[in-house]
């Protein structure tokens, strides 16, 4: 399972304090990289990623978006046809 999904089981009421964890967690990886004490630096843009994932599902559910509404259809596109003179007149 990935974490859209298991952010797709929470209630609302989870989201909001995943939410607010998620920010506080945010505050002191920054915190930790200022001083020069974060081991791993890629944690920031993940906990970044996470919050965006939250706030998507809270605002779906304010709007009432259908889960699957937001995934792109995928199309074949059709190529032009061209012209076989070479198009010089």
């Amino acid at each position: 399972m990935n974490r859209a999904e298991h952010y797709h089981q929470m209630t609302t009421a989870e989201l909001n304090a995943e939410y607010m964890n998620k920010k506080q967690e945010l505050f002191n990886l920054r915190f930790q990289h200022s001083v020069g004490q974060l081991k791993n630096p890629l944690m920031l843009p993940e906990v970044k990623k996470d919050i965006a994932r939250v706030l998507t599902i809270l605002k779906e559910r304010e709007l009432n978006v259908p889960k699957n509404q937001g995934k792109a259809k995928t199309t074949v596109a059709k190529a032009k046809p061209t012209k076989k003179d070479g198009g010089a007149k």
